[in-house]
Order: structure tokens, then C-alpha cells, then sequence
């Protein structure tokens, strides 16, 4: 992701030095086939109320590709026009990072962060829509911010529901993936609400980010980020999973190591000419849910493209990619 964070060729080096986590066969499905316009970062994906697909992702004005099928994407522009005044405060060119893309109570809601590489003096922004498309998104503001006094980075978010309530996962670096509540008639954070802390790393640069939360069956699965993403080929991103009965946690991986000291079963990693995939979401299809991504193209000077895969579920109920 396009986020403040180590994402150098040192940064890999100082990752590769973390402890290893619960990994799973090394064996990974390539991407379903996609055509049209592929290159994205930081993908979120919904299959719209009136038809048809719409992503958003890192780069324009948070940039937008929309389907018929899921499989030809064609360019739609961005979401905004243009920058809305406040994203200036957090870096000097108005840029938009990792948004997430949700449906509730009537609306379309597109939360996105900006911030500036290296710092958590960051925001997460919020809009809603009433189609979910390009050009008709309204903002609305700040949902949660963090300063570079605070523990955590207010980047990558993550809307999830439940037990009637609404919750948020963010963070990158620092300490890892935080969760805080939102008050579901505003889309913001509630004030004064605890923040959660739900996984992260052993020792420094303490690199995980880029959280989704999916509830399946009566668990909550928190996906994650690890490595250096934004390296091209040289991109060590891979993809880790947990679950908990509790929205807030503790989350674990299928051999009990918990996400809050590194745990996290690897869904999926570099194969092929697939390289560092990572910046995920998962949205809810006709066939089920489906996990969306960016890659490295090895075969393509390392840009950036969309990846999809479905997930399965084992009896045991941990996901597989189909």
C-alpha cells in the first residue's frame, strides 16, 4: 500500500529477521483472469445494488474501475473531482490512500486515509453515495484521526458490523491493527471510544497493516498485511489470517499463536510472476466471498494489478483461495 511506512529494500531486510508465523502449504493459486484496465493498489470491491462491479483503490483522486462481470474492468475515472480542502493538512499534494467500500442503512459509504510517508499525523476520512459510483460521493470529513503523539496510525480502514454495533480496523506499522467504534448514524468514531488493538509483530519496524475483518459462521477473520509492500518485484507483501468469536478480539491462527505477538496462518504469498500480493478486502458475490488484491507483476516491471480469488472454507473454518 501507499502508506506511511519502511517499504525500501532495508525495510525487507529488517523484516526478514522477524520470527516466522503459522504457515500453510506453499502452494498458491494464481488470481482469477482479469482484463481491461488491471493496474489498481489497494483494492475494495462491491458487487452494486443496481448491477455490475465498482472498485476503488490508491492513486488519482481515489481512482475507480467498474465491471459488468467481474472479469472485463474499464477505467471510471475517481471518486472525487477533486481533493476536498482538509486532505491538504496531511500531505501536499491531497493524496488518498487504501479506501474501503460498504453498503448500509440506504447508502453507499467510502472511507479512505491520508497521511504523509513516515508519519502518523494521518486522518481517515468518510463520504457516502447513493449508487456507489464515481462522481457522486459526498464527504463528510474526518471519522478518526492519530498524531505523532499516539500509538497507532490512523490508515486502512476497515468497516465491519457487529452484534449490532459498528466498528473500524485500521493501522499500519507502529503497533500494528487497532479497531475502534463508530457511531452508525454519523459513520465516525465515537469520542472518548476505546481503541482496540487486535494483531501486530514481535519487534520493530513491526510490520503488519491493511486489516479486513469478515464475519463467518459465528467467527470474526481478521486478514492482514505483512512485509514491505510498494517495491515493485522487490515487494515482500503477503497475505495472514486469524479469527476470534469477538469482533475485538484476541485473535489467533489455527495453531493458537495469537496475531497479537506475529501469529497468522499465510493465505497467501509470493508465486510465480505473482509477486507480494496484499492490500486485500473481501466482498460477498453470487458465489460467495471473494478476495480482492493487488499484486507485482514479475512479468510486467512489477506494476501493480487487481487480483480475485474466491474463498473457501474448510470444515474446520479456515479459508482457502479457490
Amino acid at each position: 500500500m501507499k502508506h506511511p511506512r519502511l517499504t525500501t529494500l532495508l525495510a525487507a531486510a529488517l523484516i526478514a529477521l522477524l520470527p516466522a508465523t503459522a504457515d500453510a502449504d506453499a502452494t498458491y493459486p494464481d488470481p482469477q483472469p482479469v482484463t481491461g484496465q488491471r493496474i489498481i493498489h489497494d483494492p475494495t470491491v462491491i458487487h452494486l445494488k443496481s448491477g455490475g462491479y465498482v472498485a476503488y483503490s490508491t492513486g488519482g483522486v481515489i481512482g475507480a474501475r467498474t465491471s459488468k462481470d467481474r472479469v472485463q474492468w474499464d477505467d471510471a475515472g475517481n471518486a472525487f473531482t477533486a481533493p476536498p480542502s482538509w486532505w491538504y493538512d496531511y500531505n501536499s499534494t491531497g493524496d488518498p490512500w487504501a479506501p474501503d467500500l460498504s453498503y448500509r442503512a440506504g447508502r453507499y459509504w467510502l472511507y479512505y486515509a491520508v497521511s504523509s510517508w513516515g508519519s502518523n499525523h494521518s486522518a481517515i476520512g468518510v463520504a457516502t453515495s447513493p449508487t456507489g459510483l464515481p462522481g457522486t460521493w459526498t464527504d463528510h470529513g474526518k471519522a478518526f484521526t492519530s498524531g505523532t503523539t499516539d500509538e497507532w496510525n490512523a490508515i486502512d480502514p476497515a468497516i465491519v458490523r457487529a452484534d449490532g454495533k459498528l466498528w473500524m480496523a485500521f493501522g499500519s506499522y507502529w503497533t500494528g491493527i487497532r479497531m475502534v467504534r463508530l457511531d452508525p448514524a454519523t459513520g465516525k468514531a465515537i469520542p472518548g471510544a476505546t481503541v482496540a488493538q487486535l494483531a501486530t509483530r514481535p519487534d520493530a519496524p513491526y510490520a503488519v497493516e491493511g486489516a479486513y475483518v469478515l464475519k463467518h459462521g459465528r467467527f470474526y477473520y481478521l486478514f492482514a498485511s505483512y512485509d514491505a509492500c510498494c517495491a515493485g518485484v522487490n515487494s515482500t507483501y503477503r497475505i495472514r489470517v486469524g479469527r476470534s468469536t469477538s469482533v475485538t478480539g484476541p485473535y489467533a491462527d489455527s495453531t493458537g499463536q495469537p496475531m497479537l505477538s506475529g501469529g497468522g496462518d499465510l493465505l497467501l504469498a509470493s508465486h510465480g510472476r505473482f509477486v507480494g500480493p496484499g492490500g486485500e478486502s473481501v466482498f460477498k458475490d453470487k458465489d460467495g466471498d471473494v478476495l480482492a488484491y493487488h499484486y507485482y507483476d514479475a512479468d510486467d516491471n512489477g506494476t501493480p494489478k487487481l487480483g480475485l480469488n474466491t474463498l473457501d472454507w474448510t470444515e474446520n473454518g479456515w479459508p482457502n483461495l479457490g
